[in-house]
């Protein structure tokens, strides 16, 4: 079967693509504010490089965003059609300026849910965040000496943290011949504890994207001794950096996260950052803070036991929440009604904005469960 990439050699190819693509899946939105006028006005290297970015959406319709990003300077270089898809997705009106500001300053004592109920003192909680380094491609235009070449740089930064007594830890790679590769065990393990990324190379959205080239060089984990700081080399992003707890402190989880990610980011290069969109990753629905927090949050009343979804969907959209299984998109309520919850914005809030509506939104949500 020819490739997209070999139908698109000129403009009439691809724009009847993502004409029919439109029709057929409107939700698309690389298809939906794709301007064939833009598009003939670029030169041929322009166009191929617009080709890549936009691949992952042509080869799979029903995407969502259907682009990933290969350089930090896509958002840039190619932002007539970029900078309506952002906003679409992140709902920021056209008469509204982007700009990404940070704050990590939250209270030190102020989000403890067993505070609001002494049920809620041994939840799941996690929170992330994804980071590229500026000085490499981004992970879909990485080649696999690259990869090599990053995971290298980043063992060594590693090493210091395992000097440090806040950290320890080790780091568990799955490049094979790597001095630190784990075996499939080891591997299969960290996965069911929920600690280490599933293998990337079935994906056909990141296949697509060239985010899963190589597989498995250069990818692996770092997780600290007390298994509350993790970080991930060469998944969507050059790094997702998170700290996972049970329990009730969201204020000490969130703490944990930044003072590793301080820590790491002073033994490493800099990250790339833009004052428009913040941190910039390979997936444009990640811009700004580039944050995930979430939490998991039982609630059989308001899922008919875990059975429906919909009606805490729904209901968590006007907390700015988002709702999945505990599995992950698609995947259905946890045994008791176990949902994961977390906040839907990062383009334009601020971390402590997230994880204040995250503490805010799980008491509201919590406080619905028991009126039931």
């Amino acid at each position: 079967m020819t490739s997209s990439l070999e139908t698109v050699g000129n403009g009439e190819d691809v724009t009847t693509q993502i004409r029919d693509i439109r029709a057929a899946q409107p939700g698309n939105l690389m298809a939906r504010y794709f301007d064939e006028a833009y598009y003939c006005s670029l030169d041929e290297a322009k166009r191929e490089r617009l080709h890549k970015i936009i691949r992952s959406g042509i080869e799979n319709p029903d995407s969502q965003m259907g682009a990933y990003a290969q350089n930090c300077t896509d958002y840039e270089d190619f932002e007539p059609l970029l900078e309506p898809m952002i906003r679409d997705y992140h709902n920021i009106s056209d008469d509204r300026l982007i700009a990404q500001e940070h704050d990590w300053a939250t209270p030190t004592s102020g989000y403890n849910l067993e505070g609001v109920d002494a049920r809620l003192k041994d939840v799941s909680m996690r929170v992330r965040v994804g980071r590229n380094i500026g000085a490499f491609p981004l992970p879909g235009a990485m080649t696999k000496s690259s990869r090599l070449e990053f995971e290298t740089l980043l063992i060594e930064a590693f090493s210091v943290l395992m000097e440090d007594p806040e950290f320890g830890g080790e780091y568990l790679s799955l490049t094979p011949g790597s001095s630190c590769e784990i075996d499939e065990e080891t591997y299969r393990r960290r996965i069911e504890a929920h600690q280490m990324f599933k293998d990337m190379s079935g994906d056909p959205y990141l296949e697509s994207g060239g985010i899963s080239s190589d597989w498995p060089y250069g990818r692996g984990m770092y997780i600290s001794g007390s298994q509350d700081f993790i970080v991930w080399v060469g998944e969507e992003d050059h790094l997702r950096v998170m700290s996972m707890k049970r329990g009730s402190d969201l204020s000490a989880l969130f703490s944990r996260l930044h003072g590793g990610l301080e820590t790491l980011a002073k033994l490493i290069p800099d990250f790339a950052h833009s004052e428009r969109y913040g941190y910039l990753t390979s997936c444009p629905t990640n811009l700004g803070s580039a944050m995930r927090a979430s939490l998991h949050l039982p609630l059989p009343n308001l899922t008919k036991e875990g059975r429906d979804l919909e009606h805490v969907k729904e209901t968590a959209l006007d907390l700015s929440l988002a709702v999945r299984g505990v599995g992950g998109e698609h995947s259905e309520a946890g045994e008791g009604g176990i949902v994961d919850i977390s906040p839907r914005a990062r383009l334009g809030v601020t971390e402590a904005e997230i994880m204040q509506c995250l503490y805010e939104g799980s008491v509201a949500l919590w406080s619905l469960e028991n009126a039931n």
